[in-house]
């Protein structure tokens, strides 16, 4: 049988070898990351153009398209009833 000293001994030699582990595993990720943020290029700033500009204002729908859509929700439920 081991004495208890031994044991505490031990625990404590793996804690610390779990801890210089994950310190050693966390900054070689930090200094990646940082690398890699020195490396890749930056996100371009996006322009709106005039013709992307009109694109977006007619995104409205327009009444004729609404006025049918109406008529044809219309004609269903009357067919339903």
């Amino acid at each position: 049988m081991t004495d208890l000293g031994s044991v505490l001994m031990e625990a404590a030699t793996i804690m610390i070898t779990g801890m210089v582990v994950v310190f050693v595993f966390l900054s070689i990720l930090i200094f990646l990351v940082q690398l890699l943020a020195k490396i890749a290029p930056a996100d371009p700033e996006v322009v709106n153009t005039p013709a992307q500009m009109a694109v977006k204002s007619s995104d409205t729908v327009q009444p004729e398209i609404v006025a049918a859509i109406a008529a044809a929700v219309n004609q269903y439920r009357q067919r339903q009833a």
